[in-house]
């Protein structure tokens, strides 16, 4: 073990499965929050757990006989639990292709490793049974904190497979029960978080479901089956549709708002809306309504006071982007079609959205108020948007706002130190208000740090059942922990935000 030529391979290894797991298995795939991940997650850990004790072993041991034999079997099982890992990530889940290439060159190099190895192996075994200790600088060091990475990432991958039973939700088809049957649905930014989530409960359902996308290929992840189109031309004036879910929009969180970012946000929200309106006007048979999306940056930032659909907006740029994307979608109103403004407030979901991005910050003890934790955040379970959704498609009495919110917002804080109990960790950290105005500004400021204290009147008033009306019992649920109470709340909710309050 003193050619520098194999250890120099030995340290591509690891820095190619560093990648592999921080890129694809944490941030990209996030298999660790999918319940169809179970075998995949097992395997996993199995192997990691066999890598730490071969990494160890190299770095300050050189075993002969009988132990060195028990190395080789455990190299040998290595290979086939890779082999057997490779067959089920094809079979349950659609590779990117950058994967696939680390795959093959993790494959390739850890090939020549066991080349390598094969005739020093085969030396040990053949001398009489002992370990001698040894040390090799900093490549001892070296294999010596890949050995503890990847323990910590066994235990993590072995936690998450016994997890994953409890992140099932159920049947999607429930979530849109109010709906009769068989209806024609367009759904537009239909492979997003939300909108992958209403395409599957909608085709579970028995619902004829078309969706427009930008990419076409984001479509083959979706519940099938489902129509794709990438441009509304696609559609025939002889068509009919019952219903239009508009849902499109570039995300408004995910970098710095530059000049051309603003325009881009903005104009992928007119641009589709304008598009639907000029749909509309040349069907023969109109829908029957237009569920257009929004956001409560319709109302801007609002500080302790709560807000309710009737409440006017207070200047910003999200107020701005909401309020000339809802503009735009009251002008399909003068076609005789039923429009509901679809105000969401922070959607919570462990696949996609702002939870995604904290879940393994927190998991890993990196849990954080923003700020001084004050503000306050409205939010909603992504099952009880679905939920509202179809509710505002078969309603035929709602119309105008529709404020999308669980009834009991919650401060910051509050939602940090929920999340850290629902995960079992600690969230003690704080990250400044002005570190996050320096480094992210008006995004940071309208986003992360303003305050909107938001109530669902109208949903309330209408009979609408919350699933999850509590921060607490709800981030326990959906992150595989055990509810104390029950989330299914009916009619007023109880908690920190009042149910129903008039302005």
């Amino acid at each position: 073990m003193t050619d520098p030529f194999l250890w120099t391979l030995i340290s591509i290894q690891i820095a190619m499965g560093l990648f592999d797991t921080l890129f694809h298995h944490e941030l990209t795939e996030r298999l660790a929050w999918r319940a169809s991940q179970q075998l995949e997650l097992r395997l996993h850990g199995v192997r990691n757990f066999f890598y730490g004790v071969i990494f160890i072993t190299f770095a300050w041991a050189e075993p002969h006989g009988i132990f060195a034999a028990t190395l080789a079997l455990l190299l040998l099982i290595e290979v086939l639990i890779t082999l057997w890992d490779f067959v089920e990530e094809d079979l349950s889940r659609k590779l990117p292709w950058t994967e696939r290439i680390n795959h093959t060159l993790l494959t390739l190099n850890y090939g020549a490793i066991l080349a390598l190895l094969t005739p020093v192996l085969w030396q040990w075994i053949q001398q009489p049974t002992a370990v001698t200790l040894v040390s090799y600088g900093w490549w001892s060091v070296m294999a010596s904190l890949a050995a503890f990475g990847v323990a910590v990432f066994a235990a993590r991958d072995l936690f998450a497979a016994a997890r994953s039973e409890r992140l099932s939700r159920g049947n999607p088809a429930d979530l849109v029960s109010v709906l009769p049957s068989h209806r024609h649905i367009l759904v537009t930014g239909g492979t997003g978080f939300v909108g992958s989530r209403l395409v599957e409960a909608l085709v579970s359902a028995g619902h004829y479901v078309t969706v427009l996308t930008r990419d076409p290929r984001k479509a083959d992840s979706l519940r099938h089956p489902v129509r794709v189109i990438s441009n509304l031309d696609q559609i025939g004036n002889h068509e009919r549709f019952d219903a239009l879910v508009n849902l499109a929009g570039d995300p408004i969180a995910n970098g710095l708002w530059t000049a051309k970012k603003r325009a881009r946000i903005i104009r992928s929200r007119i641009g589709t809306t304008e598009a639907l309106e000029a749909l509309v006007a040349r069907l023969d048979h109109k829908p029957d309504c237009l569920i257009s999306g929004s956001a409560i940056g319709w109302y801007g930032p609002r500080g302790d006071e709560v807000v309710t659909e009737k409440s006017e907006p207070v200047a910003a740029f999200t107020q701005e982007v909401c309020a000339r994307w809802e503009q735009a979608a009251t002008k399909i109103e003068r076609m005789n079609v039923r429009v509901v403004r679809l105000r969401m407030g922070l959607v919570l979901g462990v696949d996609g959205g702002m939870l995604a991005q904290l879940l393994t910050p927190f998991e890993f003890g990196g849990g954080a108020r923003l700020g001084d934790g004050r503000q306050w955040m409205s939010w909603i379970e992504q099952d009880d948007l679905i939920r509202a959704i179809a509710l505002a498609i078969a309603d035929t009495t709602l119309n105008g706002p529709l404020n999308a919110t669980a009834p009991c917002p919650v401060r910051n804080d509050e939602f940090t130190r929920a999340l850290g109990k629902a995960l079992n960790r600690p969230a003690i950290l704080s990250v400044p208000a002005w570190a996050l105005r320096w480094t992210l500004g008006d995004m940071a400021r309208e986003t992360m740090l303003v305050s909107q204290r938001v109530i669902p009147k109208k949903l309330i008033d209408h009979g609408f059942e919350f699933h999850h009306s509590e921060i607490a019992p709800m981030l326990r649920k959906i992150t595989g922990g055990k509810a104390n109470m029950p989330g299914k709340v009916p009619g007023k909710a109880q908690g920190t935000g009042p149910a129903v309050v008039e302005p």
